[in-house]
């Protein structure tokens, strides 16, 4: 595995130093957790940006299900940045410290999980038997994959005791699954919109929210890119994270204006109002500003699931974001 790893990072390496100035390539995911990268996409800003700076930049975007595929990119090469949570971000930047150096470029949000589930037996964790499947994004890895496990060795006193109930599912088949009633799946650990789509359904109940498990706020997603994209592509890198802080501003101005890109950018059939609500709770912050992520850096190292362990948060970021508030 280290050999395939290596050999990975060296084809990433090559295929990374023959890319020119100008050219990026952005993965996002599904929800409205992304609604900052779907503002980008929607109103052009990374290519507003470059402009300023009198750089013609092609963006190019793609979406993926989970942060597995996300880190399996960038390792090889085919992809600039990548977006997901801090379980993934902070495996790629363990695995890749002293090579390719993936660090974030910055948060772009906190909002709390909510572990979901249609069998009225599960009040609590324990409740869980092998009858019961856990959907989320990635098994182990994701960030849900992550606070279901500190969740469970603060309650059950094992960390990984609930691991053989969860199977990988991207958030819209999952909310698919549970509301149907029709597969094995009964539960799942997602995040906005899908988790309160599922609440409006009187079958369905929340087990958990993530905010409890961590002790308040937390960041969710983060945007994170290789070492030598950023500093071989200084100025593509500067509009994309001008274009980024740009975004997040529009959101939090007029959060109606930011709905209206979010139903559009992904031709949801959501109600407008739904979304909305959801950019009004409180709870659901849009922020470069990285929260409270330290709790998962020290909880993967404890379980042996990093083998580098971070003395703060300003380890596992760009100089640019460490410039600023964090946790």
């Amino acid at each position: 595995m280290r050999r395939i790893l290596i050999l990975v990072a060296a084809l990433g390496l090559i295929a990374g130093s023959a890319r020119a100035e100008g050219e990026i390539r952005i993965a996002e995911q599904f929800g409205i957790s992304y609604l900052p990268l779907q503002m980008m996409r929607h109103q052009n800003l990374i290519e507003e940006a470059g402009k300023k700076q009198g750089l013609d930049i092609k963006v190019t975007w793609s979406r993926l299900a989970s942060g597995n595929p996300m880190n399996d990119a960038m390792l090889s090469g085919s992809l600039d940045v990548a977006s997901g949570g801090v379980g993934p971000l902070l495996l790629i930047w363990d695995r890749t410290k002293g090579n390719l150096n993936v660090k974030a470029i910055s948060a772009i949000n906190s909002m709390p999980l909510y572990l979901t589930t249609r069998n009225p037996a599960i009040k609590s964790l324990k409740d869980f038997t092998a009858k019961d499947k856990i959907a989320l994004p990635a098994v182990k890895v994701s960030v849900q994959a992550r606070t279901l496990q500190m969740a469970a060795e603060k309650l059950l006193g094992k960390f990984d005791a609930l691991d053989e109930f969860t199977v990988s599912m991207a958030h819209p088949d999952a909310t698919a699954a549970l509301m149907s009633g029709a597969t094995e799946v009964n539960s799942h650990f997602g995040s906005p919109p899908f988790q309160y789509t599922q609440l409006a359904d009187s079958k369905i109940t929340r087990v958990l929210n993530s905010y409890d498990v961590l002790g308040g706020p937390t960041t969710f997603n983060l945007v994170w890119a290789r070492d030598d994209f950023r500093t071989k592509n200084p100025k593509t890198y500067k509009a994309f994270m001008e274009a980024l802080a740009e975004a997040v501003k529009r959101i939090n101005a007029d959060k109606a204006a930011a709905a209206k890109v979010y139903i559009e950018a992904n031709n949801s059939k959501e109600d407008p109002a739904l979304i909305l609500k959801m950019l009004n709770d409180p709870e659901i912050v849009f922020t470069l500003e990285p929260q409270n992520t330290m709790a998962y850096a020290e909880f993967m190292h404890k379980v042996g699931a990093l083998k580098n362990k971070a003395a703060s948060w300003k380890d596992y970021v760009f100089e640019e974001a460490a410039a600023g508030k964090g946790s």
